[in-house]
């Protein structure tokens, strides 16, 4: 099995120190720190298909390829209290833009949890988990248009 990217495994060896409130804070820090998809890469009205399936806060993702071959990952967050999913945004866009695709395709959607704790709402936890999926489907698609 591959190994995720690095910047995550550090980012979730961070989070298993904190308690709740350490938590809280971190994740309203990363809240803080988002900024919507640059307009060079997409403007509203944003089409469907980069639309994260069950997101509570319709949430939008992007990949755009680097020189590298990596991807550099943008995010969209249409409900302005959407801080979950903003916080998720930063977090995924900082650790796995610019990784190697094999380890973004190896992020698990469980990843969620181990960084927003097992009290998350359902409905939450799926538009979390569901921006995971988004990310680790854009690189899978592209190590697969590599192979073809």
């Amino acid at each position: 099995m591959n190994a995720i990217p690095a910047p995550l495994g550090a980012l979730l060896e961070e989070f298993k120190a904190y308690d709740r409130g350490e938590r809280t804070d971190a994740l309203i820090d990363c809240a803080d720190r988002f900024h919507d998809v640059p307009p060079e890469v997409a403007t509203r009205p944003f089409p469907e298909a980069h639309r994260v399936p069950h997101c509570e806060s319709d949430a939008y993702v992007w990949g755009v390829d680097r020189p590298d071959g990596t991807l550099q990952f943008h995010f969209a967050v249409e409900n302005p209290q959407g801080v979950s999913a903003k916080a998720w945004a930063v977090i995924l866009g900082d650790t796995c833009s610019g990784q190697p695709l094999d380890q973004v395709a190896a992020v698990p959607s469980d990843v969620v949890f181990a960084v927003f704790g097992r009290e998350v709402s359902m409905g939450k936890g799926m538009g979390l988990v569901g921006m995971v999926e988004f990310v680790t489907r854009l690189a899978r698609q592209r190590l697969d248009a590599r192979v073809r």
